[in-house]
């Protein structure tokens, strides 16, 4: 059903008071992620009770250091993050724990509270991170899934990414954003190797200007 301006703030007020309620009531039992608030900044456009869902334009969700924009949001399992899907779309923007993911289109899971995972999707999606080191971190795929209790992004069907002076290529591979390295692929619960399990992989020489590697090259 449409609602009106009035309405919709108040909506929203509502939403926002909610989610506050269920996190002052669980915060003794949970972990420090969990104790976050989670913060909606959005225009509501339509919202229906009757089926638990909404529809949301010109999103911003942030939990402590992560924070998603996107130009649109339609929310299953309502606004109370207890056990909702947010599907968003429009210049999806994603920033967690020093890294930067951009896609056309992702599917965010809330569970108990918490932000736990970000399907993301694009043509193709793409994933940046400055690393400790002053080099960056750039991988992108059709299909990037990102975990918050893993701290990985999972990079599946056809996956470039540089890291460092090296470069490779799979079908897919998986990087850890808090220890800023590539991982088994078998360590993370979203992502299985690939037919062969092959990767290829490019390592830089040394520049002549005495930098640590030429800048990787792009496919």
């Amino acid at each position: 059903m449409a609602n009106s301006p009035r309405r919709n703030r108040f909506v929203a007020r509502r939403a926002v008071a909610c989610c506050l309620g269920l996190l002052g009531v669980a915060a003794a039992a949970q972990s420090p992620r969990e104790t976050e608030k989670i913060v909606v900044d959005a225009v509501p456009v339509d919202v229906n009770y009757r089926d638990n869902t909404a529809v949301l334009r010109d999103v911003v969700i942030t939990q402590g250091d992560t924070r998603i924009e996107a130009a649109e949001a339609f929310v299953k399992g309502g606004l109370d993050f207890e056990n909702g899907e947010w599907t968003i779309s429009g210049n999806v923007r994603i920033r967690a724990e020093g890294g930067n993911l951009r896609a056309d289109k992702a599917v965010v899971q809330f569970r108990n509270n918490v932000i736990s995972r970000a399907t993301i999707t694009g043509s193709p999606a793409e994933f940046e991170q400055l690393r400790k080191d002053g080099t960056t971190s750039k991988g992108r795929s059709p299909i990037i899934d990102y975990e918050t209790a893993l701290g990985t992004v999972s990079f599946r069907d056809d996956a470039w990414l540089s890291v460092g002076c090296n470069e490779m290529t799979a079908r897919q591979l998986v990087y850890n954003i808090k220890t800023q390295s590539v991982q088994n692929q078998g360590s993370s619960s979203s992502t299985t190797p690939g037919a062969d399990g092959r990767v290829r992989i490019v390592i830089q020489p040394q520049s002549e200007s005495g930098k640590p590697c030429n800048a990787p090259g792009e496919r």
